[in-house]
């Protein structure tokens, strides 16, 4: 048996489900399976009653600075991923999963999906996660930008120049040639000036409101940890590949840390990828409103297969055409 008692099909080959983080978000998203599967309404009503508003007025109807704002994103997102994970539920089949991960928030999404968080309970914390980092950002203000076409050692290089300037650092290894940098803002253009000259072939500047994956987060990695300590976490299964570490955590404790030392430490997503390659798995399912992972992935390997259930069309036909072997 899967997850919560699903049916399971044996799949030729070995299945990871992937999480998408903040970004991902627009208007509208998830508004198909709302309207058309009872389990994902539920979802939406149940996180309205955590959060204190209605969540699925914010998703459908924005405006898109609401939705996009920090406390309210970081829920919306992880409800929806669930959601449309509920819809793809009502085809009576899961692959067997062998490794589930996300991005940053997503992570939080992967720990739902693997039981080592209560639904509600995973909406709560988010929740102030999204609060924390905003108030963090607010009193430290900072930005993120994206650097395309230059190594890790480079960009590390160009922070450790930069430092002189403020706070900045390496805050995301998305991808190969793709490395997200954050900090002081001051610190961030001499680190954008630096890499310009180290050959970057584009520096895009982040439509996000702090300095996130950065030491000026410790304020909310405080917070955070002494709201995570109160929070009932079970044992991971299927086994969720953290972010700081790009390795596997099962149990409550290990998983504490990992949230924790996430939200100011380096999102280790390239490598945490090839860990589930390498691992076996040889199709991922990123499970959430948009398709950003699904391009990082492919630009990590080219061998893996990548399934977008982002809409209610994907989710009742992902799991459908897969080879089995009976149940199991």
């Amino acid at each position: 048996m899967g997850v919560n008692g699903d049916k399971v099909v044996r799949i030729l080959g070995k299945a990871g489900f992937i999480f998408p983080g903040q970004g991902a978000q627009h208007v509208g998203m998830g508004r198909g399976v709302y309207e058309q599967v009872e389990e994902a309404r539920e979802r939406f009503e149940a996180a309205s009653r955590v959060l204190g508003f209605d969540l699925a007025e914010v998703c459908f109807g924005g405006p898109e600075e609401k939705l996009a704002s920090t406390s309210i994103s970081q829920p919306a997102i992880l409800v929806t991923s669930m959601a449309l994970l509920d819809a793809a539920r009502g085809s009576g089949v899961l692959p067997e999963v062998e490794l589930s991960g996300g991005l940053s928030l997503g992570e939080y999404t992967a720990l739902t999906f693997s039981g080592a968080l209560e639904f509600e309970d995973a909406v709560e914390v988010v929740a102030k996660r999204g609060e924390y980092m905003q108030e963090a950002a607010d009193a430290n203000p900072g930005g993120m930008s994206s650097v395309i076409g230059l190594d890790r050692e480079s960009v590390e290089q160009a922070c450790e120049r930069a430092s002189v300037a403020g706070v900045v650092k390496v805050a995301n290894l998305n991808c190969p040639g793709q490395v997200v940098i954050s900090g002081e803002f001051e610190a961030l253009e001499e680190a954008e000036s630096i890499v310009r000259e180290l050959g970057a072939k584009k520096v895009v500047r982040l439509a996000v409101s702090g300095a996130f994956h950065s030491p000026l987060m410790k304020p909310a990695r405080d917070r955070l940890r002494r709201v995570l300590d109160e929070v009932s976490i079970r044992v991971a299964n299927p086994p969720v590949v953290a972010n700081v570490t790009a390795g596997p955590v099962e149990e409550p404790s290990e998983i504490r840390r990992a949230l924790v030392e996430q939200v100011d430490g380096t999102v280790q997503w390239e490598a945490s990828v090839r860990f589930m390659v390498d691992s076996g798995v040889d199709t991922l399912y990123e499970i959430g409103p948009g398709k950003i992972l699904a391009g990082l992935c492919r630009r990590i390997d080219k061998r893996i297969k990548v399934v977008n259930v982002n809409d209610l069309e994907s989710a009742m036909s992902a799991f459908k055409e897969m080879p089995g072997e009976g149940d199991g």
